[in-house]
């Protein structure tokens, strides 16, 4: 059996800083690329690391709508900190989006993530029946 593979490209997201696609389908199995917290003008969100988090966690819910999806189909979560003091705050956020659904998830700090963002954040989630 040959997996489909389909391209998500979503017009309310920013757009793709390089070669890539919004997400990728395989089968009913949805892999958005990393969000980071930049408007869909491709402006990047300045102020508080809770502020970054809202922005990206809505262009995540964009992609999964573009993708026939949504927040509370999402299986894993891979979250990227520039620094892990950010932990804190950005949890604060995360946690107003998944009270009973609750993802696996791992969250880590990194040297550095392109255009000196402060974090992104990878999903894994299922299409919609």
């Amino acid at each position: 059996m040959t997996t489909k593979l389909t391209p998500v490209f979503c017009e309310s997201a920013p757009a793709a800083a390089a070669s890539y696609s919004h997400a990728m389908k395989a089968n009913n199995l949805i892999f958005l690329s990393g969000q980071i917290p930049m408007t869909s003008d491709n402006k990047l969100v300045e102020g508080s690391i809770a502020d970054k988090a809202e922005q990206v966690i809505q262009n995540i819910k964009d992609v999964l709508a573009a993708s026939n999806s949504s927040l509370d189909r999402i299986i894993k979560v891979n979250i990227f900190l520039a620094d892990i003091k950010y932990f804190a705050e950005f949890n604060s956020v995360y946690a107003k989006y998944f009270t009973t659904h609750k993802p696996a998830r791992s969250c880590v700090a990194v040297a550095a993530l392109p255009l000196n963002v402060d974090m992104e954040v990878e999903i894994i989630a299922a299409e919609r029946d």
